[in-house]
């Protein structure tokens, strides 16, 4: 009879390497989270260290060490005891994540001319216009087309996108980084993570305004793989469009308007902004184009007719899309379910990936 195989150190720590962090999504070994690995006849006992002690995903890490290190051939039992980092600790963490830069002034890699990370502001110029509807969905195209897409609420006072995400709590804080909340693949940071009740007042002057923005760009950890990262913006061309200029060199805008004549002269107010500020405008959505009752009815253009079409010969740039009025959109925005994932065979969600297409074609994201 043959003994029973006995499972080695590096078997374990190989094995551990396939357990990511569920908030940072890198391995626990890359992150110098396995402080100890003990072996005694088949029995496996792990010492991993957490990032804070209220880490709000402890049992799922708990869970993946068990699982991976159990199915090991020679392993019998596994036990998993946490402790928690240091300071100095975290900060070697945080330096890690930050590309190895150790100076506290380095901050997030889209920052830099070179970066792969697509940065794109969606403006309107004026509310109502259904920007923050056009933001999620398009987010949501993008990750359903295999991308990695982050969203900033950049719209501090009118905040929406934690409710049209249906995304609640509140961020883990590292020290002096801030994790991102994730929901249906997309990382998101608002300001609405931070209060206390959704129906709660920002009232801020403008250098809070810009201190809130710069730390949603230069304090959270968005990660090494963004392929987009989508700025929800206010209405308007205030300091908010100034400190994404000021803070992003790299930016991109699409400009959401709707077919209504009215709309469209101040969708080109944001345009005009956009080139005072060097931002480059690259396309426009057309939002509540049209209203549909039945496959086999007429449209009924309620807003009117053809206005995203006059703004875009007008910027020169492409129409991005056409996004037809369905009250499907609205629902799924309250409840916290966007069409695109809660009816995405039909007209709307099809609309949103067809324009999340011929963005990308407009601003692919580099082969590596």
């Amino acid at each position: 009879m043959s003994p029973e195989p006995k499972v080695s150190r590096e078997q374990v720590l190989d094995a551990l390497r396939g357990v990511e962090d569920p908030e940072l999504h890198k391995s626990i070994v890359d992150l110098d989270m396995v402080k100890d690995i003990q072996i005694t006849d088949g029995r496996v006992n792990v010492t991993a260290l957490l990032t804070i002690s209220a880490c709000p995903l402890r049992e799922t890490i708990v869970t993946s060490i068990r699982d991976r290190v159990r199915s090991l051939p020679g392993v019998g039992e596994v036990d998993v005891t946490l402790g928690v980092m240091d300071p100095q600790e975290r900060q070697a963490l945080i330096t890690k994540l930050r590309g190895g830069a150790a100076s506290p002034t380095r901050r997030s890699s889209f920052l830099t001319p070179e970066s792969p990370v697509r940065v794109i502001t969606i403006a309107s110029g004026k509310g109502g216009v259904g920007k923050s509807t056009v933001t999620v969905n398009l987010a949501i195209a993008l990750t359903q087309m295999g991308h990695k897409v982050g969203i900033i609420d950049a719209d501090v006072y009118g905040f929406s996108i934690p409710r049209m995400l249906g995304m609640r709590g509140r961020p883990t804080m590292i020290d002096q980084m801030v994790v991102p909340l994730e929901k249906h693949g997309i990382r998101v940071m608002s300001i609405g993570f931070m209060l206390p009740d959704e129906t709660d007042a920002v009232v801020w002057r403008g250098p809070m305004l810009h201190k809130a923005l710069t730390t949603f760009i230069n304090e959270v950890h968005w990660g090494d793989d963004l392929d987009y990262l989508l700025l929800d913006l206010p209405p308007g061309t205030g300091d908010v469009s100034i400190t994404i200029a000021q803070t992003l060199p790299q930016t991109h805008m699409v400009i959401v308007t709707t077919p209504q004549a009215a709309a469209v002269s101040v969708a080109q107010r944001a345009a005009r902004m956009a080139d005072k500020v060097n931002i480059e405008v690259m396309g426009i959505i057309e939002n509540m184009s049209y209203f549909q009752a039945a496959p086999d009815q007429p449209p009924i253009y309620i807003f009117g007719r053809g206005g995203g079409q006059r703004l875009a010969e007008v910027q020169g740039v492409p129409l991005l899309g056409e996004i037809p009025l369905d009250p499907a959109i609205r629902e799924g925005g309250d409840e916290g379910t966007p069409i695109t994932l809660s009816a995405p065979d039909s007209p709307v969600a099809k609309a949103f990936r067809t324009t999340a297409d011929k963005l990308i074609r407009r601003l692919p994201v580099p082969v590596a």
